[in-house]
């Protein structure tokens, strides 16, 4: 099974990238979420970043990256097919609705972290390189 979502690669200026864990889990991973219906893939960020970091991005705020596909973290034998955008953030952000954890995490300091394979495989080496 495929589960298709829209995430954001956030980014501070000082390099870090913001990772989040769903409570319930062990894996940290990008926020956002799944796209619901007839919804744009940005449409569906603005409105998981708003639910779970009180984050209220507007669509030129969002570069798109591309589609990466992982194993899923949480959903034994489904792939998760990611439209990933980047965001460039200096603004607070608070773990809201089912996010139980923030890092900001920096190159070669995730190894302390269980990572989502997506995250881990394909996207901190996207955003990092």
């Amino acid at each position: 099974m495929e589960i298709c979502i829209a995430a954001a690669a956030i980014l501070r200026e000082d390099g870090a990238t913001l990772l989040v864990r769903k409570r319930g889990t062990t894996a940290f991973m990008q926020p956002g979420g799944k796209i619901d219906g007839d919804e744009t893939p940005v449409n569906a960020l603005r409105r998981e970043l708003f639910e779970e970091l009180a984050l209220d991005l507007q669509p030129e705020e969002a570069e798109y990256l591309g589609q990466f596909s992982a194993p899923a973290a949480n959903e034994p034998r489904c792939l998760v097919t990611a439209e990933m955008f980047r965001i460039h953030l200096n603004d607070h952000v608070e773990a809201r609705a089912e996010i139980e954890e923030i890092r900001w995490v920096y190159p070669n300091s995730q190894d302390k972290l269980d990572l989502a394979p997506l995250t881990r495989d394909m996207v901190l080496p996207a955003i990092w390189r």
